[in-house]
């Protein structure tokens, strides 16, 4: 959650106002309720700061300008400790002389005791928040030196923080510190950069570097100093980010979740680039693990939140069919709490788009304790969770900035596959054939989903027509049940109505009981050259619904007549096989979604209560 940045450089023309406001736009898709600057100017820091939108900043700006500054820090918060009000927004001034500002990511979870230090010596504060205690903190401790401040406070915090800090007396400085939250360093010609991740500073310049737990660091505009918690000098990672500042604009589409849905053939096609070698084998270099290692793998445990985890269950068919390993899916935020059982033969799979999502970082830590192998499939390049696993599969989507995943989704779900189809080419034998085959059947997807996309007007109409609808339910078999959660989960976060996804078998054991006449429902059937007859059995299920007077809202692949009887609207998607369906099935409902919700009037990139990187447990 929340946007963090930090400039200094020498730009008074361009000013860092400019600078840091331009990189909180770039951080909007996260997820905020109040926003504010602070800028080093002469002897003091001024700030601004107000609860709303970062429009609502930007007024405020404009009617009581800030003076011009070449160093300053800026803030978009989601509220935790206080309301989001313009005296609970950050940055929090620290001590009486309104030299030092300082913003915060995260929860301070012993601030009541720090707190009621700090009151005992006469502070008062002007805030609810546990980051005003950090920042009187440090103006405590501040003798002159603002690394030497930090290093001491930040071994006084417990919980999860990112804390960017300036003072009027090193006005050519930003001072950092990262734990358990997201950080990372832009590097220019003459001005350095921080961000909560790179598209704070992606318009200024593509070169980064990590910052690893419990480091504090200084930018200036010359140099980059990391030193860890203790003092200790170290030495980050850089690396290049290989999409601009565009990447991130709507380029003409009206939302950017229009325009990442329109980006999932790209999404998919660039997560399988480079993936294969001159004979069509699956050549992962990036993974750290050893062949003999992923070959004594016989167990697989997926650890995900929400669509993620959804991406997971559509992952656990086809891994088992594919590799006969056992599967399971568990929801991150319950992993470690579960006692799982896991071994050095198990393979503990992360998914996140963030790669900074808190429940599966510390799934993720947990599963190290036990022994686990780890691998993080993630979108984002130098987060976290990559950093605290064995081994990582970027799945190269480019940024996605609506709140609700889309690209993220089919991405992921395509790394998953990549992943199951390497395991497979290593246990040899028809397992490899078979993978050899199906990756060339996933090289043709993102051709197929184009097509998809361009046939879909049906869809928008329906979506219009369904405005008003109180509630929607989903069904699905097999890799058609996550996609129908998904496809709920969907309608949930964009027109906040009722929606629930279920599996279609289960529909005699108690949700049939939710049909009456006009219930909308989608159905996602599977093909019928499916295994089982799985095809006969949804297309039976669908006959029970409506005859209880459900509409009936199918999506079957081309050329399927068995569901045209049934089905008050047929969404038709190209042919491919079983197990790779869901790459298809999900586009007409996200399709669904987003027009719904927009005929509603809803804002679809933020809707409310939602962030897209979840920080805090």
């Amino acid at each position: 959650m929340c946007g963090i940045v930090g400039y200094v450089g020498p730009r008074v023309d361009e000013r860092a106002q400019t600078v840091v406001m331009e990189g909180l736009a770039r951080l909007e898709y996260r997820g905020y309720d109040s926003a504010g600057i602070a800028l080093v100017t002469g002897d003091h820091v001024s700030t601004a700061k107000k609860a709303g939108k970062l429009a609502n900043l930007q007024a405020e700006l404009e009617a009581n300008p800030l003076p011009e500054s070449s160093t300053g820090i800026g803030h978009t918060r989601w509220a935790t400790h206080g309301g989001p009000t313009d005296a609970n927004a950050h940055p929090h001034r620290g001590g009486a002389d309104g030299k030092l500002a300082l913003i915060h990511n995260g929860i301070i979870e012993n601030f009541h005791p720090l707190r009621n230090e700090l009151l005992a010596d006469g502070v008062e504060f002007t805030s609810e928040t546990d980051t005003e205690v950090v920042a009187h903190l440090l103006a405590k401790a501040y003798k002159g030196d603002l690394k030497a401040a930090m290093l001491e406070v930040v071994n006084r915090l417990e919980g999860a923080f990112t804390l960017l800090a300036v003072h009027a007396d090193n006005a050519d400085q930003v001072v950092a510190a990262r734990r358990n939250s997201p950080l990372v360093i832009g590097l220019g010609e003459g001005e350095n950069f921080l961000g909560s991740d790179v598209a704070a500073f992606i318009g200024y310049t593509k070169e980064a570097m990590e910052v690893d737990q419990d480091q504090v660091v200084v930018i200036t505009p010359q140099n980059v100093e990391v030193v860890n918690f203790d003092g200790s000098a170290a030495q980050g990672k850089t690396f290049h980010v290989d999409w601009d500042a565009a990447s991130a604009e709507k380029g003409g589409f009206d939302t950017f979740m229009e325009k990442e849905i329109f980006d999932q053939p790209d999404a998919v096609r660039d997560t399988l680039l480079g993936r294969t070698d001159s004979e069509g084998r699956l050549a992962l270099d990036e993974i750290r693990i050893s062949e003999d290692e992923l070959k004594n793998i016989d167990r697989i445990t997926i650890v995900a939140c929400g669509t993620a985890a959804y991406a997971g269950m559509v992952a656990k068919y086809a891994l088992e069919h594919w590799t006969r390993i056992p599967v399971e899916v568990a929801l991150a935020h319950e992993f470690r709490y579960c006692d799982p059982i896991v071994s050095e033969r198990t393979l503990v799979v992360s998914i996140s788009q963030s790669g900074e999502t808190m429940d599966t970082l510390m799934a993720v830590k947990h599963a190290r304790d036990l022994g686990a192998n780890t691998l993080s499939i993630c979108n984002t390049h130098g987060a976290t969770i990559p950093r605290e696993s064995d081994a990582v599969l970027y799945t190269h989507a480019g940024p996605e900035i609506a709140v609700a995943s889309t690209k993220a989704f089919l991405a992921q779900i395509t790394a998953c596959y990549v992943l199951g189809l390497y395991l497979a080419q290593l246990r040899g034998g028809t397992y490899a054939d078979d993978a050899k085959k199906v990756m060339a059947e996933l090289q043709e997807m993102p051709a197929k989903i184009d097509e998809l996309l361009g046939h879909l007007d049906r869809v928008r109409e329906i979506a219009r027509f369904m405005a008003d609808t109180r509630s929607v339910l989903f069904l699905g078999r097999n890799v058609g049940y996550p996609i129908a959660m998904e496809g709920a989960l969907k309608l949930k976060e964009l027109a906040y109505i009722h929606a629930e996804g279920f599996a279609a078998g289960e529909l005699k054991h108690g949700p049939i009981a939710l049909i009456d006449a006009g219930q909308p429902v989608f159905i996602v059937v599977p093909g019928p050259d499916t295994p089982h007859g799985l095809h006969g059995k949804v297309v039976s299920n669908i006959q029970e619904i409506r005859a209880r007077g459900a509409r009936t809202l199918v999506i079957a692949e081309e050329g399927d007549e068995a569901v045209v009887p049934f089905a008050d609207e047929v969404i038709r998607i190209p042919k491919s096989a079983p197990l790779l369906a869901p790459l298809l099935a999900i586009v007409p409902l996200q399709v669904f979604s987003l027009e719904l919700s927009t005929a509603k009037g809803l804002d679809v990139d933020q809707p409310r209560n939602l962030a897209k990187s979840v920080t805090v447990e």
